[in-house]
């Protein structure tokens, strides 16, 4: 494979796409955020003035985008990959979108004789900057054989199924995450109360069956009020919102889901969506009059 196209250079995009530099790969880079562009070409990518302009020059075109709707401008839009594209590429959508716009997107992609995958991706900012992020890979498996080497340049990716596949998973992932913050911060905040150090639960329980990522990421941070992202509060707020949209379709109850959307809205009425979604400790402090932070 040649060059690389990679569209989409956020909170995630930039570390992933210099990840692809520093391991020799040649991109050409867009994005709507014109520094973010320059950095990059600092970095040794070329720049593109448009998505059309990035596919045009590429053999595989990654997209890091922030919702449904921009992906599917990116693809099907005014100077968008659609235009342009060729038998033959590959488009890697590594956006977390809502499963049925990957599909529809996937469709109108190989009517031109081009394949696509939807993986995104988990582990935040830091992990996309250590290039230790989880992809989850929906599409056909030959693809993403193709591809496989690059997207590892990046983190360890997963197959799973076909198309759309990478981002039921990745709604999966969001469900379990958010939930189990959520718990994480109502433990403590019960420590908290009962006038027993959060600090030294944390150390007694996280070797045990409550333990897990998001215990040794979260509960520290509750800890230290130390909520720079990470992942954003908005972002997972989006993600939810892919949630409950699937669930809906599928006629799913999900009630875990709605009560942490709930708190996460809060904490954005609040003015703290730029948060880390660790955040939610905040919502717990505020509901019970108490401070999670050590003294």
């Amino acid at each position: 494979m040649g060059k690389i196209g990679f569209i989409g250079l956020g909170i995630m995009g930039k570390p992933m796409a210099k990840n692809l530099l520093k391991a020799g790969k040649s991109l050409v880079v867009f994005d709507v955020v014109s520094s973010a562009v320059d950095e990059l070409v600092k970095d040794g990518a070329e720049k593109a003035a448009s998505p059309a302009d990035a596919a045009s020059a590429s053999d595989i075109i990654i997209t890091m985008l922030p919702n449904s709707p921009h992906v599917r401008e990116v693809v099907s839009g005014k100077d968008g990959i659609l235009s342009v594209v060729k038998k033959g590429q590959i488009v890697v959508d590594m956006s977390s979108i809502a499963p049925l716009v990957s599909r529809e997107l996937c469709g109108l992609l190989e009517a031109k004789g081009a394949d696509m995958l939807d993986a995104p991706v988990s582990g935040g900012q830091e992990k996309a900057e250590k290039g230790t992020l989880a992809i989850m890979v929906g599409g056909k498996e030959e693809v993403y054989n193709k591809v496989k080497d690059i997207l590892d340049l990046m983190g360890k990716s997963n197959y799973v199924a076909g198309i759309g596949a990478g981002q039921i998973a990745k709604l999966v992932n969001q469900t379990i995450v958010g939930i189990n913050i959520a718990a994480v911060a109502e433990g403590m905040s019960l420590a908290e109360k009962a006038g027993v150090d959060p600090e030294k639960v944390f150390g007694a329980i996280r070797g045990g069956l409550a333990g897990s990522q998001c215990l040794e990421d979260k509960a520290p941070r509750m800890f230290e009020a130390r909520y720079n992202p990470g992942f954003r509060v908005n972002l997972h707020i989006k993600d939810l919102g892919n949630v409950q949209e699937t669930g809906r379709a599928l006629h799913l109850s999900m009630p875990l889901v709605a009560q942490v959307m709930e708190m996460m809205q809060n904490l954005a009425a609040d003015g703290h969506e730029a948060l880390d979604h660790g955040a939610l400790g905040m919502f717990y402090e505020k509901l019970n009059g108490i401070s999670l932070k050590k003294k």
